[in-house]
């Protein structure tokens, strides 16, 4: 596995323009722009990462409005707005998240769904939101984890905001391969200083990098944070205002952690021994099977 240089794009989403086609309109000439921008800090590989429903931003819009604008916005995964940040992923030659957003299907139904493209422009990923934000978030759960790996750097897995309050979700995608769990987030509330506590702790027992990036204010409370496979703090924004953190990791860390122990001593992904109990597990009517625990590193393609 090698280097790649992330850049945590803290920003206020863009406003929701052309309703309901995206097409060539307002909101994709600034987030194409502000790619530019970023991408013109960052030698080499790259891999841009915006906040939850970046492209989605109705919060100035009535409450009466706000969700009956954000359902008409909604766009399938093979429409326009997809082909469109396809090409700026080809433009800028970097790994892309450009937030998530509201996906509809043929059914109808609409998921909160996470994108990631390659520096080709392919989708080489979506992940809809398994956890909403209920009572508060009316989108259809998702019902699957998704990585994505980056050829010869490492594997990332996708969780979007709420997610991270759930652990079944960072041990699932660590479970899958994935070195560093990308959290999109769009905190509004008083609940920001819990969620850093969150990165910090799902990335300590899953034993991988956490990146968690929030939307700036005036709307979301920022305080976006990148944490290491032992918990320790990389960089994060101190406070709601727009900014760019941008890192180079090295996601061979995350094996040789696994490999030495957090603090020299914790190796949980060791924990088993293949002879030991199933260990039955009534919650998921599921089980801890010592022969499957460990993180299937030699296994790919989960997008």
């Amino acid at each position: 596995m090698g280097v790649i240089t992330v850049a945590a794009v803290q920003a206020a989403p863009l406003p929701v323009t052309g309703l309901p086609v995206f097409g060539q309109s307002a909101t994709l000439d600034a987030f194409g722009a502000d790619t530019e921008r970023v991408r013109a800090q960052i030698t080499g590989p790259a891999l841009l990462v915006y906040p939850e429903l970046h492209l989605f931003g109705t919060d100035d819009r009535s409450d009466e409005h706000h969700d009956q604008l954000l359902q008409a916005a909604a766009q399938p995964l093979d429409g326009e707005l997809i082909t469109q940040l396809g090409v700026i992923a080809r433009g800028l030659d970097a790994w892309l998240i450009p937030g998530s957003i509201y996906e509809r299907t043929g059914s109808g139904e609409i998921f909160n769904t996470a994108l990631m493209f390659s520096p080709d422009g392919r989708l080489a990923g979506s992940y809809r939101k398994i956890f909403p934000w209920r009572p508060y978030e009316w989108s259809t759960p998702g019902d699957r984890f998704v990585a994505v790996t980056i050829p010869d750097i490492g594997c990332v897995g996708l969780s979007v905001c709420y997610d991270a309050w759930f652990p079944e979700a960072g041990r699932h995608l660590a479970w899958m391969g994935a070195d560093l769990v990308i959290n999109l987030v769009k905190t509004v509330g008083a609940d920001r200083p819990h969620e850093l506590v969150l990165a910090r702790a799902n990335s300590i027992v899953n034993q991988v990098f956490t990146l968690s990036v929030n939307t700036a204010g005036p709307v979301g409370r920022g305080r976006s944070i990148i944490v290491d496979p032992e918990g320790a703090v990389l960089d994060e924004s101190p406070d709601e205002a727009p900014g760019v953190f941008i890192h180079a990791l090295d996601l061979s860390l995350v094996q040789r952690v696994r490999d030495a122990g957090t603090a020299g001593t914790n190796r949980m992904w060791a924990q088993f021994h293949p002879a030991d109990r199933v260990i039955d597990l009534p919650l998921y009517g599921g089980r801890i099977d010592p022969r499957s625990w460990s993180p299937q590193r030699s296994i790919r393609g989960f997008e």
